[in-house]
């Protein structure tokens, strides 16, 4: 490979644990110092573009400030989803406090990750893998960076590549991004790197006991080791009306072609529910320029997941883009002779519309395992090290695990999450032992606001907001038992990598220092190895 050697001069005002973009003759480079030694890598996190300068460098790793991958400063190496490719790592040498860095003429700023052969003469396992959301793509890849030789098969009840199922709510939906942006990895990554794919079949029976998977359409197939990562499906209404068309949920690509299908004709819409999905699709709506009335039985927006005060700026956000709201409401029948025309709330009030997009939760689908027990929910429950039974591991929505922090019960349905788990539990399956101690982070995008949570905290005993008067730049902190449980933030994306490096280490700020405002973000940092 050719190479160009580049001086960029001297950089000696970089501390330890400090970064930056350097251009180099037309090409960006983040030139990093860590432990008093300097590199070079790709400037950009490889998931969606983000700049790593705006990001955090602590402890070996540089965490994405849009949606928190880590990489290995030394190498860049991945070391936390949801990016799945590497930075590219340039060469460099230090003469005379001058830096000369290696540029290939093939320049870019990621590179795929180093991945293991199929051998069956070395391994001759089969790890199935149910599933091919967040979780198990994750797992698929996983196996293969962390060196297994074996056969892998991952299956899927849709019959799409692994994609970008967030997408699905945001860009996708208001036309932004293209079909083909839309996959995770393209056919030939799963053929190069022999990673089976059974898609569009449907699952018929796992039997955990003779470790057999049976399928409705094709012959069954046996397992040493087994993965169940089948997420979740939507909550529907049981309510008069649900027959009518044109009344939707949205959880995968054919729920959303089959909406956007409609936009067209549509010239009202309603949405039920204000949470994630729902809010995230009642953005895309106007996005599209289409009415949309939000009816929801809370008093705010999220009320329940991140308190009424977050809740009021988020509804002042989507207002101020046009959407209408009916909070504290419920509908008790659709409306219609064969499109649906009317949605009759619980008041007796009746909405004109085309359009219903119902998004009031998620269950787990787990229905077909025979020989585990589940939990009330439906859910799984599983250990540490993501283990649900004998050679059988459980991750993304339908696994429950105890919070390595606070030992409570937890269930998270989120992207980033469920790509954890599912590198995780991959690890675990390899027999590597290594425990889940990882600080979730999710993301959404809706209305102008770029929010960020994290940490997990179903409950709280208090929540202090720190908002500048009449912006939609806030930060708010979950306080429970003198501890931060969580935050959540638009506008504060470092203070978020930060908060999740100190959660790692246990050592995020008291309730006391949360209320004091003066938080040195920096200075916790350093504090903490």
């Amino acid at each position: 490979m050719k190479y160009k050697e580049i001086n960029i001069g001297k950089h000696n005002n970089l501390d330890n644990g400090e970064m930056k973009i350097v251009d180099v003759e037309g090409n960006e480079i983040l030139l990093c110092r860590h432990e008093n030694k300097f590199y070079a890598l790709g400037s950009k996190c490889p998931h969606y573009g983000a700049s790593l300068d705006e990001g955090v460098l602590h402890d070996g790793h540089i965490i994405c400030p849009w949606h928190h991958a880590a990489f290995e400063v030394k190498t860049g190496n991945l070391l936390e989803p949801p990016s799945r490719d590497c930075l590219t790592k340039f060469e460099l040498e230090v003469i005379k406090d001058e830096i000369i860095v290696k540029i290939p003429a093939d320049f870019s700023t990621s590179r795929k990750c180093s991945m293991a052969d199929f051998n069956p003469e070395k391994d001759n396992r089969t790890f199935v893998i149910l599933g091919a959301g967040a979780a198990g793509a994750s797992a698929a890849e996983t196996l293969r960076r962390e060196g297994f030789n074996g056969r892998i098969i991952l299956v899927s009840h849709e019959r799409k590549l692994p994609y970008d199922r967030p997408n699905l709510s945001k860009e996708y939906m208001q036309g932004k991004a293209k079909d083909e942006w839309m996959p995770l990895r393209d056919e030939q990554f799963y053929r190069s790197n022999s990673i089976e794919l059974m898609l569009g079949v449907e699952i018929k029976s796992a039997g955990i006991h003779e470790k057999t998977i049976r399928f409705t359409d094709r012959e069954p197939i046996n397992y040493d080791r087994l993965l169940l990562a089948t997420g979740s499906k939507p909550n529907i209404l049981k309510i008069p009306g649900t027959e009518l068309r044109n009344i939707f949920t949205l959880r995968s690509f054919d729920d959303c072609d089959a909406i956007i299908e409609t936009f067209e004709s549509v010239k009202s819409a309603t949405v039920i529910g204000a949470s994630f999905i729902g809010m995230e699709v009642a953005n895309s709506l106007r996005e599209r320029g289409i009415p949309v009335t939000v009816v929801a039985p809370e008093s705010e927006p999220f009320e329940y997941s991140l308190d009424k005060k977050v809740g009021e700026i988020i509804r002042e956000a989507h207002e101020n883009n046009g959407v209408s709201f009916k909070l504290g409401s419920t509908v008790k029948e659709f409306k219609g002779d064969y499109n649906v025309q009317k949605a009759v709330l619980d008041s007796g009030e009746e909405l004109v519309t085309d359009l219903v997009i119902v998004g009031i939760g998620v269950r787990p689908v787990t229905e077909y395992i025979d020989g585990l027990a589940t939990e009330d929910d439906g859910s799984l429950f599983v250990n540490e090290y993501f283990k649900a039974g004998d050679d059988v591991y459980a991750a993304g929505d339908i696994a429950k695990f105890r919070d390595w922090r606070t030992g409570e019960k937890m269930r998270i349905e989120h992207w980033r999450t469920a790509e954890q788990q599912g590198m995780y539990a991959a690890k675990n399956m390899l027999g590597k032992d290594v425990k889940y101690q990882s600080v979730p982070f999710f993301w959404s995008v809706q209305a102008g606001l770029h929010l960020g949570y994290v940490g997990h905290a179903p409950e709280w005993e208090e929540v202090i907001l720190h908002r500048s008067s009449g912006e939609m730049k806030f930060i708010a902190y979950y306080l429970k038992h003198n501890r931060l449980y969580a935050a959540v933030a638009n506008g504060f994306d470092r203070q978020l990598d930060i908060i999740e490096e100190l959660m790692k280490k246990g050592r995020e700020p008291s309730a006391d220092e949360v209320k004091s405002g003066t938080l040195d973000w920096k200075s916790l940092l350093n504090n903490v190895s």
